[in-house]
């Protein structure tokens, strides 16, 4: 596994919310075009991430799950719906 996907992980079982869920509710605030520091700003402030975990489901929200999967885990796809 990825420490990409670690970070996905963790950030879920912090807050219980699946990364693909994020992305959805990223959409939902008009935050999917904006800047990364505007949603990290979002997630540490609502969903109390700290700032590694923010950062990380920042760039999965303005870059896409397929890009992350191919920069960051040898292009093996990203586990979006959670952790069962």
């Amino acid at each position: 596994m990825s420490g990409f996907q670690t970070y996905l992980d963790n950030a879920e079982k912090q807050t219980g919310i699946t990364p693909r869920e994020f992305i959805r509710l990223a959409g939902e605030k008009n935050l999917t075009t904006a800047k990364a520091g505007e949603i990290i700003a979002w997630l540490k402030t609502d969903h109390g991430l700290g700032h590694g975990h923010a950062a990380n489901l920042a760039q999965l929200i303005t870059k896409g799950p397929d890009v992350i999967a191919e920069r960051y885990n040898d292009g093996a796809p990203l586990r979006l719906d959670g952790l069962t």
